[in-house]
């Protein structure tokens, strides 16, 4: 049976259930129109990225969660395709790092800005923005064989003037992007959706 080689594939669009081929400026526009229906609220931003070896390549899940917690959220993901499996922990780790933070160097200070502008009439009353990049990694050191690296990656984050959380606060990571690195790439509209590089 021949094996099946996978593209190098880095999508530079997003989707969610119900729309496909956002760019980051309509995901930031997507955001700020959620924002806007309740600006007296508490937000927060979440960028984070799991990935799962499959056979033959790594799927990458890059997401961008803005939640209001305890009244809802929007989300939007996007895939990158690795075509090798992805043995190393710390390669693996690394990677969904460097991805969180390409879509994280997006929302630089001046899109925060523009959405804090929205909260900013009813910050008295505890509307706020906090903005985070999740690391799918534990300080735990008997459950998590991760924990040797946090310190090394909450710094790349911190180095960018961002705040990095890691698991159980992990949430964008280990459970939205979780849900769509379970199964494998399958090919679908790569040439309208992805950048190939190889």
């Amino acid at each position: 049976m021949k094996r099946q080689v996978y593209p190098m594939l880095h999508e530079q669009v997003f989707r969610n259930l119900s729309e496909q081929n956002l760019s980051l400026n309509d995901v930031f526009d997507r955001i700020r129109s959620f924002m806007a229906r309740d600006p007296r609220a508490a937000y927060q931003l979440v960028v984070g990225t799991d990935a799962q070896v499959h056979a033959g390549h790594t799927k990458f899940v890059t997401s961008v969660v803005i939640v209001r917690p305890g009244r809802g959220a929007w989300f939007c993901y996007r895939q990158v395709i690795v075509p090798r499996e992805l043995r190393s922990l710390r390669e693996k780790l690394s990677l969904e790092t460097t991805y969180s933070q390409e879509i994280a160097a997006y929302f630089d200070t001046g899109k925060r800005a523009a959405l804090e502008d929205i909260l900013l009439p009813y910050a008295y009353h505890g509307a706020s923005l906090a903005m985070f990049v999740d690391i799918d990694a534990g300080t735990d050191a008997k459950r998590n064989r991760t924990s040797a690296m946090v310190a090394e990656l909450v710094g790349r984050i911190e180095a960018m003037g961002l705040s990095a959380r890691v698991k159980p606060e992990a949430i964008a990571a280990s459970s939205v992007s979780n849900r769509y690195t379970k199964t494998p790439y399958r090919g679908a509209s790569a040439s309208k959706t992805a950048s190939n590089f190889g």
